[in-house]
């Protein structure tokens, strides 16, 4: 089995999950790629970018199944269409490589990025509901959109044997980067965010999700998509649950977006001098309008998917955060 982006925050658990589901595990790494959750020793290292044909065609060679996990996720760029570019074009190879070495099924690592949000921002949004590039918010969501249609067209057209996930919000341990939600609980934590905008998440503990590739795997229709998410939360009541675990006061302001904008306008100009990743960007604030509520009930019902409390990706996230030194 060759899973991608196993130095990463999902990565590393799909690692963990099939490992201890008794898979040979090969992965795709970048040279330049953070080693610290490689920590397996009986894990097969394949060095290589994914958008590297040669390195890509060597790392699927003999594997049975493929986990494309890899993805550019980052809302902020210095060139946007970068972004598009690795997630769509790094797909496409992926899946080009996986039919010439006669792949026997691969489960392709999509978002809920590529779903519509609730019109009403309250009930929850499913598989039936999918964003087009046009309305897609960001260049990531677009590039995570345009990726799931390359991967759904070579399905249909060329009997690719995949099968689709949308992850939601993954939280937990081991969120090296850290991931943009990441940011979020390790700012809150150190009490860093004395305020919030009105919006909501889906979060889902970041192994229950790996797990749910597993599922998928062994259980998913080839050309479906699946939702794996957890609990819909507002904003508001997560940075209560993190002031609580690390025993601060909860932010009780809720500003306007109106006030947010040029902060995150301001913090992108200063991303471009600093070359490091703005905490606020006009994309995220963009998104916010909507609340990312989302339904898993397809994943429970066809592959036996469950989720544990969010509280305890919270408290499992804070826990690495801690113990990683990110919280000093």
């Amino acid at each position: 089995m060759l899973i991608t982006g196993a130095s990463g925050f999902l990565g590393s658990a799909l690692v963990d999950v099939f490992r201890r589901a008794g898979f040979p595990v090969r992965i795709l790494v970048r040279a330049s790629s953070p080693r610290r959750n490689l920590t397996w020793t009986d894990v097969e290292i394949a060095e290589g970018d994914m958008r590297d044909p040669a390195a890509v065609a060597a790392a699927m060679r003999g594997q049975r199944y493929l986990i494309h996990a890899a993805a550019d996720y980052r809302l902020w760029a210095p060139d946007m269409e970068e972004i598009v570019r690795t997630n769509r074009d790094g797909t496409r190879l992926m899946m080009r490589a996986a039919l010439e070495a006669g792949v026997e099924r691969v489960v392709y690592t999509s978002s809920v990025a590529t779903i519509r949000p609730p019109a009403d921002g309250v009930t929850p949004s499913d598989e039936t509901m999918p964003l087009t590039p046009e309305t897609a918010i960001g260049a990531y969501k677009r590039s995570k959109v345009v990726a799931e249609r390359v991967v759904e067209e070579m399905v249909a057209r060329d009997g690719l044997p995949a099968v689709i996930v949308n992850p939601s919000t993954p939280i937990g341990p081991r969120d090296v980067k850290p991931t943009p939600t990441g940011r979020i609980i390790q700012e809150a934590a150190l009490g860093k965010m004395p305020a919030f905008v009105d919006t909501g998440l889906n979060l889902a503990h970041v192994d229950d999700v790996a797990h749910g590739h597993l599922l998928a795997l062994r259980k998913g229709r080839v050309g479906e998509r699946y939702i794996l998410g957890g609990e819909d939360v507002f904003l508001s009541q997560m940075l209560a649950d993190i002031a609580g675990m690390v025993g601060r006061k909860p932010p009780t302001v809720n500003l306007p977006r109106a006030v947010v904008y040029p902060v995150a306008f301001f913090a992108q100009l200063a991303a471009r001098v600093t070359g490091n990743q703005p905490f606020a960007t006009i994309d995220g604030i963009r998104m916010s309008r909507y609340r990312m509520f989302f339904s898993d009930r397809k994943a429970r019902a066809e592959l036996g998917y469950t989720a544990r409390p969010y509280r305890e990706g919270l408290s499992d996230a804070i826990t690495w955060f801690r113990e990683a030194g990110y919280l000093a």
